[in-house]
């Protein structure tokens, strides 16, 4: 075995170490440690895909060298390896641009409690990717539920709690439906290895044995990963708890935790049931049915909204429902669009919360949209880069979301029933998103009338250069994900090939 095969997990246990490390120090030590941490996995992960891009084969990392069903396993192949490193480098950017938000909303003697739950959630995120058991998978579901509702109730504002109390019901209802799920499968198969379990599965699957407990099986593990994920209408906790979380909370949460039970859910229909059955058994039809109607009642929500960061929040009901649909399209092209969707969002919306804040500084920290009249001239790079965020959700040509949205289109054209259904809703989507985001940029380019207002200042970029440094990287994340697709595309299509 190759030294670079460990890294991954290494990867997990040093993030998951380095929570109970972080308790012991003081905020200001904890930061550092989280960001050397994040930094260190991330440069590890670039390893780890450079690795298997370079020998064109997935490896098994077996822990404590045992076979199963005692030992456990880590399966690593391009895809994971690619969705470690853009988590990774997501979340140091999150955690940089949301350095002064950190310091000023959270008390002093919990800081460092924040960056246990960040370490926590990191370790559960790379767990979820890499793992190549179902049991361990549940595992850290709840490592991850535990880590966010910490993230989001850390600010101790009244909304908040309420937020976390609304996620913690509703993540639980998801869980239980995972590990009612799980606990059939295993009924059935008597294996916990995903590799194993889907031999068993197409064992059943010829002889025509169990057709309707794997059925059930199959429909609760997707129904507890949507409803963990917000699929609409499973949302309802969603805006409170993006819209009045910190900063850092808020961009992670949107970017990566429902990503990692989207990715979770992938693995389970590709490795573990495998994608034919899953195509077979009609569960895609209803994931369609409800991505599409996500689509457009997240939208019709955000434009309701007049507070910016729920807007955003609601604006993420909308994209999930993008990657949902894609997943319910049921061919290779779709689960493709899915997957760059889920990497475009996660730039885009985690650009579009730094943003935002950075626009609010400059208005008193109000996210009124009242307010925020003329902040893109007080605060220009973060003018700039919501512009972007939002010209790459409408699907502007060379930002991400105008990949996602030809990759969606190409994949729905000639499906015999659902092309129409998705090209409208497509098409109805698109000019929802105009109206929302194009209004609020409208807006802080507004010259302000207003005299005498002390609320609103210039803001230097010398004065956040923390938040100027991560807003510069997402702008050109986001650009070279719409001009140099076609690389991560193939990493994808082959990832997935390595999924069988």
């Amino acid at each position: 075995m190759e030294f670079v095969q460990n890294l991954p997990f290494i990867s997990i246990i040093l993030s998951l170490f380095s929570g109970p490390l972080s308790s012991v120090l003081d905020g200001k030590k904890a930061k550092w440690v989280n960001i050397a941490v994040i930094s260190i996995i991330s440069v590890m992960s670039a390893a780890v895909l450079a690795y298997v891009v370079g020998t064109g084969r997935s490896f098994v990392y077996r822990m404590g060298h045992f076979p199963a069903p005692w030992g456990n396993e880590i399966r690593v192949g391009i895809l994971e390896a690619l969705m470690a490193v853009f988590f990774c480098v997501i979340m140091l950017l999150c955690m940089v641009g949301g350095v002064r938000e950190r310091e000023q909303q959270i008390e002093e003697t919990k800081q460092n409690l924040y960056y246990v739950m960040v370490n926590l959630l990191l370790s559960s995120l790379l767990a979820l990717i890499y793992t190549n058991d179902l049991f361990t998978a549940y595992v850290f579901v709840e490592i991850n539920t535990i880590s966010a509702c910490g993230l989001i109730m850390i600010r101790q504002n009244g909304r908040t709690i309420e937020a976390a109390t609304r996620y913690m019901i509703m993540s639980l209802l998801g869980s239980g439906l995972l590990l009612l799920g799980i606990c059939f499968l295993y009924d059935l198969t008597g294996q916990l290895l995903m590799s194993n379990i889907q031999e068993a599965v197409r064992a059943l699957d010829a002889s025509g044995q169990y057709h309707i407990p794997l059925l059930v099986s199959v429909v609760l593990m997707s129904v507890g990963l949507a409803i963990k994920s917000a699929l609409y209408p499973f949302h309802a906790w969603l805006p409170d708890a993006y819209g009045y979380s910190t900063l850092s909370s808020a961009a992670i949460l949107s970017s990566l935790v429902s990503k990692g039970y989207i990715f979770l859910l992938i693995k389970i229909f590709y490795r573990v049931i495998g994608f034919g059955i899953v195509r077979e058994s009609k569960v895609i039809h209803i994931l369609f049915v409800f991505g599409i109607i996500g689509m457009i009642m997240g939208s019709l929500s955000a434009i309701k909204e007049k507070n910016i960061r729920r807007m955003i929040a609601y604006s993420s009901v909308a994209q999930i429902g993008y990657i949902y649909m894609g997943f319910g399209l049921g061919t290779l092209l779709g689960v493709i669009a899915s997957i760059y969707h889920i990497l475009s969002h996660a730039a885009t919306k985690s650009l579009l919360f730094v943003a935002a804040s950075g626009l609010t500084d400059s208005a008193g920290d109000s996210t009124d949209f009242l307010d925020l009249t003329g902040a893109g001239y007080r605060n220009k790079l973060a003018g700039v880069a919501f512009t972007v965020g939002s010209l790459s959700m409408v699907g502007f040509p060379i930002f991400s979301g105008f990949i996602s949205k030809l990759l969606f289109a190409q994949a729905a054209v000639g499906h015999e029933i659902k092309m129409l259904p998705t090209l409208i809703a497509l098409a109805i989507s698109t000019v929802l998103n105009a109206l929302y985001f194009m209004r609020t940029v409208i807006r802080i380019y507004t010259p302000e009338r207003r005299l005498g207002n002390e609320k609103q200042r210039a803001v230097p970029l010398r004065e956040q250069p923390a938040k100027s440094t991560a807003l510069i990287c997402f702008i050109v994340l986001n650009i070279f994900l719409g001009l140099s697709s076609e690389p991560v595309i193939q990493m994808i299509r082959t990832g997935l090939g390595m999924f069988m």
